[in-house]
């Protein structure tokens, strides 16, 4: 999670550093109800951060576009971690650029998770990957797994589920051609919880798929239905942290 205009570094586990070219964002599905990057942006807009004078409007930040390119050591970069770099108002030409500067920091694997995949694959079905990038979409309930067919039929070197938060059970999954998915519980005071076996559904499904699985946390609600601080509740399934990385081969482009 971003914590100040100059302040890449993250908390997020699957992550290193987040790369904010487009803050704010608009809600589009029951995922986005409790949405922690508009407390966020709030948060830091009181604080009299410039770059978030907006709060949670959605705005482009030319001047974070150069940003990656001070950083000489290898990073995983979340993409817009508090937006969405596929909204409908992004237009098309500023992607462009967010894309080249990904270009020309190949030491960086950027992660771009979107819940707006349609938009996504209609702009990559007219502009090429970059081999360092990873493409996501988030699946947190049954409504939404669409999304799961865009992702699937673009080129990308990885391509990774969000289910995060999980809303219900999502049932049985094509994973064809995923390569990676993440789990995890939704926190904060009005959190909705997250049942250990939808998760165990999820883990099995990927096991039998040999797709790296994820799981980042239960959330505010632990695996016993009691409501509680998140780091009390921990991170732990089935007795143990699984929290597995997807392989990838690093090609031309």
């Amino acid at each position: 999670m971003k914590r100040g205009d100059n302040m890449a570094e993250s908390k997020i586990e699957w992550t290193d550093k987040t790369w904010n070219p487009v803050t704010g964002c608009t809600k589009i599905s029951e995922g986005c109800m409790h949405c922690y990057a508009e407390v966020m942006a709030r948060r830091l807009k009181g604080m009299g951060k410039e770059k978030y004078k907006n709060a949670f409007l959605l705005t482009l930040q030319p001047d974070a576009l150069n940003e990656p390119k001070k950083w000489l050591q290898p990073h995983n970069v979340f993409v817009c971690s508090m937006g969405d770099l596929f909204h409908e108002k992004v237009p098309f030409e500023f992607i462009d650029k967010v894309l080249q500067t990904i270009r020309e920091t190949p030491q960086h694997r950027y992660q771009i998770l979107t819940k707006r995949a349609e938009r996504m694959y209609e702009y990559f079905t007219s502009h090429a990957v970059p081999s360092n990038v990873w493409l996501g979409t988030t699946i947190e309930s049954q409504r939404n797994i669409y999304r799961i067919e865009y992702l699937r039929n673009l080129d990308a070197v990885v391509k990774f589920l969000s289910c995060e938060p999980l809303l219900e059970d999502l049932g049985k999954l094509d994973l064809t051609g995923i390569n990676w998915v993440i789990v995890g519980g939704e926190s904060g005071m009005q959190a909705r919880p997250m049942k250990e076996q939808w998760v165990l559904n999820i883990m099995e499904q990927c096991k039998c798929n040999d797709v790296a699985f994820f799981f980042k946390q239960w959330g505010t609600w632990g695996k016993d239905g009691i409501k509680r601080n998140k780091h009390a509740n921990g991170k732990e399934i089935v007795g143990k942290i699984i929290q597995e990385m997807p392989d990838y081969i690093k090609r031309k482009y």
